[in-house]
């Protein structure tokens, strides 16, 4: 292409390309030559450096946001789970709480009824030869430790099953009297009495030599305290069974 210069006496302007670096430095010097104020000069500058700052903060920012967003849609997840095993634990406590409420009212109402049934069976078979029984009903009660007044500070951490414990009756404390003809029997009858799963505490009150009908016996007294046996040693039977 043939460019034709019709004005010789002027020289042509060449194209500025927008990635000249040297024009740019040189209009950045002229511009420096051209501006004499320093306070013109340090503002510019401080404000160079605020959009700058500002710029990078906020670069920083958007940044952190994408790398948050994933946790914090993790963290809602884990919420939503943790909200859901949190109702159906206090639903699973609501149901505990009416179990040993009702299992508290069957005691009250049916736990002694076989208290007796237990203690005659099991002073029978541990009675040896020769010896035989006078008496035999309540004695007072030893004193238990009571868990109605808990010191301050601790009525928070109560549960319904510590409830259950402090409606629960205090052991039941009898003595027995009998006769023996052999001291041996005697000593013999304390042991197996010891031995028995539902009775605990046995101590001999007295022993003494009496007569009845002109003959010497051994008259002795103990106390003992009835336990409720592991429920290893409880044998259960139904109420009715059917006879072909």
């Amino acid at each position: 292409m043939i460019t034709v210069n019709l004005r010789p006496g002027k020289r042509r302007k060449s194209s500025g390309s927008p990635f000249d670096f040297k024009g740019m430095l040189s209009g950045f010097r002229n511009l420096g030559t051209k501006v004499k104020d320093p306070l013109l000069l340090g503002a510019v500058a401080g404000w160079v450096c605020v959009l700058g700052f500002l710029g990078f903060v906020y670069l920083n920012n958007v940044r952190q946001l994408y790398t948050l967003e994933p946790r914090l849609e993790q963290a809602r997840s884990e919420n939503r789970r943790f909200k859901a095993f949190i109702a159906d634990k206090r639903r699973q406590e609501k149901i505990r709480d009416s179990l040993l409420a009702q299992i508290t009212v069957i005691r009250n109402v049916d736990g002694d009824r076989y208290i007796w049934a237990h203690l005659l069976d099991e002073v029978t078979k541990a009675l040896p030869a020769y010896t035989w029984l006078v008496d035999l009903g309540t004695s007072a009660a030893a004193p238990v430790p009571s868990r109605r007044n808990p010191p301050p500070g601790a009525a928070a951490a109560r549960t319904p099953a510590d409830s259950a414990v402090d409606t629960l009756p205090p052991p039941l404390v009898f003595e027995l009297n009998g006769r023996t003809i052999d001291i041996q029997a005697y000593t013999r009858f304390l042991r197996q009495l010891e031995a028995s799963p539902w009775i605990k505490d046995v101590t001999p009150v007295s022993a003494q030599t009496v007569v009845e009908h002109e003959r010497p016996v051994t008259a002795f007294s103990i106390r003992a305290t009835y336990a409720s046996a592991d429920s290893a040693y409880i044998r259960v039977a139904p109420f009715s069974q059917s006879v072909r």
